[in-house]
Formats: C-alpha cells, sequence, structure tokens
C-alpha cells in the first residue's frame, strides 16, 4: 500500500462522509449513542464502513467522534473496537484504503483537561496500530496541539490531519478565524494537512478557498455538510441534492484541494457522486495557469486619520476620565440623556454605561452607546458581556456600533443569571471575556481594519488572589486587550494592587476605579452585597450620622484623595456614579481636573 503523502501527491484523496448521521438515518437509531454501537452493533458499524469504500472512499474514519467525554475504561473499550471493525471493513473490501483514527473536539474545560482527553485516546489508537489521525470539527487550540506534539513524540512518522468547524464567515464556534488557525497549526510543523469541515456547506466553504494562496490549498481537506438542516417531526434532515454537492467537490478540488470527503448529512451516495466527478478530472495537479494568475489578495492596513479619540488621549501620555452611568430600567431615554450632556460638560473624556448588571434587564448598553455617540459625540464605552449573546449575536451588535461610530468596548464575563430564574432566562456564556476578546481581535483583522475596536477588560483590584487576577489580566493582552478599568479602589491593599498592576502589565493603559460612598448604608451595602468592592471600617465609620449633604462632602473628600493617591500609577480615572447623582460626579471632576489630569 502506498504511503499516504506520496498518494496525496499523486491523487485526490476521498474520504467517507458523515458517519454519524448517515448511521441514525439507516438504523433509526440515537446520534448520542453512536459511538457505543461499536460494542453493541459491531456488524450495524462495519456495514456503514463497508458502504462507504464501495462507493469509491479511499480514506475512512474510525466510529469514535464523541467517544471522548466517555470514562476513561469505556472510551478505550470504544477505541479498540472501533479500530477493529474499520480494519475488518478494509481488509473484506479487498481495496487499499487509509483508516483514520478520528477525533472530535474535547470536552474538558481547561486546555489541560482537553489534552489529557487527547493524550489518552492516542495512546490507546497507537496501541491498536494506528498511523493516521484525523482531529476533526475542533474551534480552537484547546490543549490540541500539545497533545499532537506528544503524538508526534510517540510516532513521529504519524500522519496528522487537523480540521476546523468554521461558519460561513469563517469563524469558529469559539471566535476564531479560520485563516488564524490553519496558520497556526501549520506553522507549528506538527501537522501535515488542515482542512475545514462540518456547519458550512460546500459553496460556502469554497468561498473561504478562494482567500486562500494556491500553496495553502495544497495542504487543506475540505468535508463540508451536505448543505444545511432542517427540521420535521423533531427530527434532522439533510435535503441537499447529490448531484449537486458532488459538482461542487469537482470544483473544489479543480481549485487545488487534495483531500476531500463529506461531513453531517452526507451519505455513500454522496460519496460515490465526488468519486465520479473526480475521475472525469482530466488531471489531479493544479493547472499552472491557475497559480501564474492567481491575484493574491492582500489586506493591509489603510492609514486613515484616526478617529478614537479617547485612545489617541491615552497614547499622548494625558489622563482621561471615564464616567459610567446605568442604562435606564424602562423605554424613557431622557433622563439618561440629560445626564450624559451634563458629564460631557463637566469635562469627561468619555462615558462608560454598564450592561445589565446583576443580570437585570435594561435598555441595551451598545444601542444607547450608537444614540449616545450620534447625538452628542460623546465617546462611550459601552460594556458587552459573554452572558447573553453568541458569536453571531455579538458580531451583528459589534457592525452596528461600528457603523455608529463606537470604537471602544469593554468585555466583561458578565454576572450569572440568579438561580431562581434559570428556568425563565436562560444564560449563553458561549465564551468567557478573553476568548472574546480573541474574537474580536479577529474581527479587527478582517472586518475593522482600518479603525479598529479598542478592546478593554475589567482588572479586580479587590481581587483575594490578585496574582491570579493578573495571569488573567495578561491572557486578555495576549488577545488583543489595550487596557483595564478595575473596580473601586478604597483600600491600601488595592492600591498596592494598582501598583503591582502597572509594574506588570506593560503595555496596557489602567483606568483606576473610584465610586463615591455618600451614606452609611451605602457603604455597608457596597462591602457586603456588591462582588469586587471592598470598604474600609474606618471609612464606613465616617459617615455614621451624616446627612445627604454631608455624605457628599465626605463622598468628594475621599474620592479625589483616592484619585491623588492612585495618579502615579493609572492612565486615568473611572468613576460609577452613585445613584444617578451627576452633580456629584461632576464636582469631583472639577475638583481633580487641575490636580491629576494634566
Amino acid at each position: 500500500m502506498q504511503e499516504i503523502r506520496e498518494y496525496i501527491k499523486e491523487h485526490n484523496l476521498l474520504f467517507d462522509g458523515g458517519f454519524g448521521t448517515y448511521y441514525t438515518q439507516r438504523f433509526q437509531t440515537d446520534i448520542q449513542n453512536c459511538e457505543k454501537e461499536n460494542l453493541i452493533h459491531p456488524q450495524q458499524v462495519k456495514s456503514v464502513h463497508s458502504a462507504y469504500i464501495e462507493a469509491g472512499a479511499r480514506a475512512i474514519k474510525t466510529n469514535t467522534f464523541h467517544c471522548f467525554d466517555q470514562d476513561r475504561q469505556m472510551q478505550e473499550q470504544v477505541i479498540r473496537r472501533a479500530y477493529a471493525i474499520a480494519k475488518e471493513a478494509v481488509e473484506e473490501s479487498g481495496e487499499d484504503v487509509y483508516i483514520f483514527a478520528d477525533f472530535g473536539p474535547a470536552q474538558g474545560e481547561t486546555n489541560e483537561q482537553c489534552e489529557a482527553y487527547f493524550t489518552s485516546a492516542i495512546d490507546v489508537f497507537l496501541e491498536e496500530g494506528a498511523t493516521n489521525f484525523l482531529f476533526e470539527t475542533q474551534s480552537a487550540n484547546n490543549g490540541l496541539l500539545p497533545a499532537i506534539a506528544y503524538l508526534k513524540e510517540r510516532q513521529p512518522n504519524a500522519f496528522v490531519l487537523v480540521s476546523f468547524g468554521v461558519m460561513p464567515d469563517g469563524y469558529s464556534a469559539e471566535g476564531c478565524y479560520y485563516q488564524s488557525l490553519m496558520r497556526e497549526f501549520l506553522e507549528s510543523g506538527l501537522v501535515d494537512y488542515i482542512g475545514l469541515n462540518c456547519v458550512s456547506s460546500p459553496k460556502h466553504l469554497g468561498m473561504l478557498v478562494e482567500r486562500l494562496s494556491v500553496e495553502e490549498r495544497r495542504r487543506m481537506s475540505l468535508m463540508p455538510n451536505a448543505g444545511y438542516p432542517v427540521v420535521r417531526g423533531f427530527r434532522t434532515f439533510f435535503d441537499g441534492s447529490v448531484d449537486y454537492y458532488a459538482k461542487q467537490m469537482r470544483i473544489l478540488a479543480e481549485k487545488g484541494i487534495p483531500i476531500l470527503g463529506g461531513c453531517c448529512g452526507t451519505t455513500p451516495k454522496h460519496i460515490a457522486g465526488v468519486a465520479r466527478e473526480l475521475a472525469q478530472m482530466e488531471q489531479y495537479t493544479i493547472a499552472d495557469e491557475l497559480e501564474a494568475n492567481q491575484k493574491q489578495q492582500v489586506r493591509t492596513r489603510v492609514e486613515v486619520a484616526p478617529d478614537n479619540r479617547l485612545l489617541a488621549k491615552l497614547k499622548s501620555g494625558k489622563k482621561v476620565i471615564a464616567v459610567e452611568f446605568d442604562s435606564p430600567k424602562n423605554a424613557d431615554v431622557s433622563k439618561f440623556m440629560e445626564a450624559a450632556a451634563q458629564l460631557q460638560q463637566s469635562g469627561i473624556d468619555a462615558m462608560t454605561i454598564a450592561d445589565c448588571p446583576i443580570a437585570v434587564a435594561r435598555m441595551d448598553s451598545t444601542l444607547l452607546a450608537c444614540k449616545v455617540k450620534r447625538e452628542l459625540d460623546l465617546d462611550i464605552i459601552p460594556h458587552m458581556t459573554c452572558r447573553d449573546r453568541n458569536t453571531n449575536a455579538t458580531k451583528a451588535l459589534l457592525l452596528g456600533a461600528h457603523a455608529e461610530g463606537v470604537r471602544n468596548v469593554l468585555f466583561i464575563t458578565g454576572d450569572p443569571i440568579p438561580t431562581a430564574q434559570r428556568d425563565e432566562v436562560k444564560q449563553v456564556y458561549q465564551f468567557n471575556s478573553r476568548k472574546m476578546m480573541g474574537y474580536v481581535n479577529s474581527l479587527n483583522d478582517e472586518l475593522f481594519a482600518e479603525a479598529p475596536m479598542a478592546m478593554f477588560g475589567a482588572l479586580n483590584v479587590n481581587a483575594v488572589n490578585f496574582d491570579v487576577e493578573l495571569k488573567r489580566a495578561q491572557q486578555k493582552m495576549q488577545e488583543g486587550c489595550i487596557g483595564f478599568l478595575t473596580q473601586p479602589v478604597m483600600t491600601e491593599e488595592s492600591m498596592e494592587n494598582i501598583r503591582l498592576a502597572r509594574k506588570t502589565l506593560e503595555g496596557a493603559y489602567i483606568l483606576g476605579g473610584i465610586i463615591p460612598v455618600v451614606s452609611e448604608r451605602n457603604a455597608r451595602f457596597m462591602n457586603e452585597e456588591i462582588n469586587g468592592i471592598t470598604i474600609p471600617q474606618e471609612m464606613i465609620d465616617a459617615y455614621v450620622g451624616a446627612d445627604r449633604k454631608e455624605g457628599e462632602r465626605l463622598g468628594i473628600t475621599f474620592s479625589c484623595r483616592i484619585a491623588e493617591k492612585i495618579a502615579p500609577f493609572v492612565d486615568g480615572f473611572y468613576f460609577m456614579t452613585p445613584f444617578g447623582r451627576v452633580s456629584l460626579i461632576s464636582q469631583i471632576i472639577q475638583t481633580i481636573l487641575l490636580k491629576n489630569c494634566d
């Protein structure tokens, strides 16, 4: 049997189609238990492999896509049986067919857990004699490269294909752009080929291929779905035409893709159709004129006049003042707009708007930011949480905000939905704030290249373990975060953490958080019930017996004192408005403006 790398140099390698969808369609079983069928109905599993081989597939995947979240003993049993069944099917066919150990995404919560799932399965496959490995429908690195490095240490000649599941716009479920993923893995030197599979149709994956160079296409595989699914009677069906699918796959082959196959909804009929189309091609190799005539679409950043005044001021070294004001709980925006205008007159550089804090619905922070920007021309930093939106909703909202001139966003994970409401209100949390930033960073490269979104993050200077908080902040910086707005600075410990952050987070802008305390009751509530805020006892004691006027005077005094102490270590101040008291914030701003913000 020809060595697989040499085979691909001379032929298209045609994979099988979607094992799980075809198996459940043929045997009317639950796709969730498809991998266990290796143990329960091995002959049925083998018959699916045989059908794909008879259709013309010259590479088949083991029925192990979803076995990596099983307990380890069950995982080992499934893998050993699955590999044995695939070998039997190939031997009985009499054809030269390559068997690929198939890995879906690992289900670990951390990169280390994902890596452990991969490596434990790799060990079993190697013991069974596997030499070809497919890691498919991946959405990010998530411990995969270290696992492949482990595989290469144990079996240096192993053939490795990594394939990513991306939407038609090129982004994975975790917000990673396909070109960035492909280049990361190819540049690692650990993989032989890289690919795209599942999620999208052949036409849409073909549109993504158009953006790649000929050299990149030569290192690719494509295994699209059979179109897009429909649901009838609680069952999912793919109604796409076999002939259309086959012709689209031939077009992809003619564009230089050496490895082809199918994913969800594809059957032996689809693979047979693709095999016929490939057989009709005049030659496998890419025509010389394709490489000669291809016009590389190289995107370069266009130098434009800067339209981010906040970022320009930060870069100049001048301190900035940002003020947070909560959006309305109802549809009346008049008081909010009046407050924004008053704050603008006070000399603030930006206004920030929280995104439904403590998981209570308010007017959307980003839509309101667009209104303020449009009507007042005041720079806005809307908060955007990961709690309520998936990648599609996030992208749609950012596109609209960018069109309205919003250029700064604060990304936070977001407060969880209270337990009692979870039957009525569902939280999303498709990713955390760090992964959200990585997603938006890729949008900056692809969609906002001429005027990128400046990404800010939250920094809890009151964290019990501030070293861990700093490590998270550094990870956010790696994803494109340029600065941090801190939780309120009240204690000597939090001030020391500000100094440490200044030293550790080199290159990041830091806006020190300050919230004026206006009463004893206010101080005790924040200290006991608001996560991330610590009020020292001596400050609480100072408000005992104070009326409203005296409480505000103390709030101004303490706030200005904190601002003076942290000024040498911050690039600006981030004020949180208590109880909508704009006049109080305006007084504080006027008091410290000349001292700290020249």
